[in-house]
């Protein structure tokens, strides 16, 4: 009788996974800072630094042999009278999320952390999940309706095979499947892309209400100029402006944007950029730019009540998207937006203003939790969701 001939099961490469320098975190997100999938300004370890009230790792896994293939910047909370940390990680980790062995860094990762005295993980993974051009949604706005009653332009493989994977897991989208979740980052967020088209192509793509408002702001003399950091109080005066006549607070502090302004631009100079548009010697309006290889945001944006007749924004916009393609950007990225279509609802104002421009909305997979092994650990996790819930 001849033996049965099992074929053994292939090895998994020994991963090695544990704290990395700046230098070395650094140099791998340089690496893949090409393109529109690009590491996200969240991701850089000089962004540590801005979280005031958070501690946190930088942490890198490979094989044994070989070099990195992920990286997170970790950011620890620490829950109040114990040792254990929240952990979070916005828009990261930074890894291959097409690697269908998501299992082999993954789990490592999370064994890392609870090791730590983590209680609970946040991520935001890469991938994104849909997209609507702005030919569509302008055709679909109506009372009532929200952008998930709107059948995607595209649909991202990628993005709904992790989340698939994510959940089959454990994981829990933050917020559930509402549109509005109740994510940290925008779960929605406004891109134009820039790669393959010129200036004229950008011009042209704006709606005739953009074209008509910045032809009017040049006509009305507004300066568009960089600023430096001895302007951030007045663009943060203007800030205070916005989020009282817009009805929304961001809690961020004078102090808050003094530090992200240095610590970006100590890590890479010109990485954060400060925009000011004047009119008749006024500062009327200040948007921040924040670079990262390919990818351009336009970060956080203020203006004053008056005189907006002259169109400062519009003005202000103009010239920071011509500095992104300038740059060789692939895609210029207006960050947050609502998920509602109804044009009598106050917040669809900003998806309106940002739909002239011609680009897209990007639904990202959002943020992702999930509690760690042991009793105490889930305990926590759910004091800390009751703590949120509260605020």
């Amino acid at each position: 009788m001849s033996a049965l001939l099992v074929t053994p099961a292939p090895t998994r490469p020994a991963l090695r996974l544990g704290p990395v320098t700046p230098e070395t975190y650094r140099a791998f997100l340089a690496a893949r800072s090409t393109g529109p999938g690009g590491p996200s300004f969240l991701q850089l370890p000089s962004w540590a630094a801005v979280k005031d009230g958070w501690s946190h790792q930088l942490i890198g896994w490979g094989p044994e042999s070989g070099e990195l293939t992920g990286v997170a910047l970790v950011l620890l909370r620490a829950f109040p009278g114990t040792r254990k940390y929240f952990a979070y990680l916005p828009e990261g980790p930074v890894a291959d999320w097409a690697d269908p062995d998501l299992d082999g860094w993954l789990d490592p990762l999370l064994r890392h952390l609870r090791a730590a005295g983590v209680f609970a993980v946040r991520m935001g993974p890469g991938p994104d999940y849909r997209r609507w051009s702005a030919t569509t949604l302008k055709a679909h706005t109506g009372p009532g309706r929200r952008l998930s009653d709107v059948l995607a332009s595209e649909v991202d493989p990628l993005g709904s095979a992790v989340a698939e994977r994510l959940r089959a897991r454990g994981w829990k989208r933050c917020g559930g499947e509402s549109d509005d979740g109740a994510d940290a980052q925008p779960r929605f967020v406004y891109q134009v892309p820039l790669a393959g088209r010129s200036s004229d192509d950008l011009w042209s793509g704006l709606n005739q209400e953009w074209r008509r408002n910045i032809r009017k702001a040049r006509k009305s003399g507004v300066e568009v100029v960089l600023g430096s950091a001895a302007d951030l109080p007045e663009f943060f005066r203007l800030l205070r402006i916005t989020e009282e006549r817009d009805g929304f607070r961001l809690g961020r502090s004078l102090a808050y944007y003094e530090r992200q302004y240095a610590v970006l631009n100590a890590e890479y100079p010109g990485r954060m950029k400060l925009y000011l548009a004047r009119h008749e010697g006024e500062v009327l309006a200040a948007h921040t730019m924040i670079t990262v290889g390919r990818r351009v945001w336009y970060q956080t944006g203020a203006s004053a009540d008056h005189r907006r007749e002259v169109r400062p924004s519009n003005a202000l916009q103009w010239r920071m998207m011509l500095d992104a393609h300038a740059v060789g950007a692939d895609v210029y990225d207006m960050r947050g937006v609502p998920s509602t279509l109804d044009p009598d609802d106050r917040a669809h104002g900003l998806l309106r203003w940002k739909l002239g421009t011609g680009g897209r909305v990007v639904e990202t997979l959002g943020e992702w939790e999930i509690p760690l092994q042991g009793t105490t650990n889930h305990t926590l996790y759910r004091a800390f969701q009751a703590y949120l819930a509260r605020r």
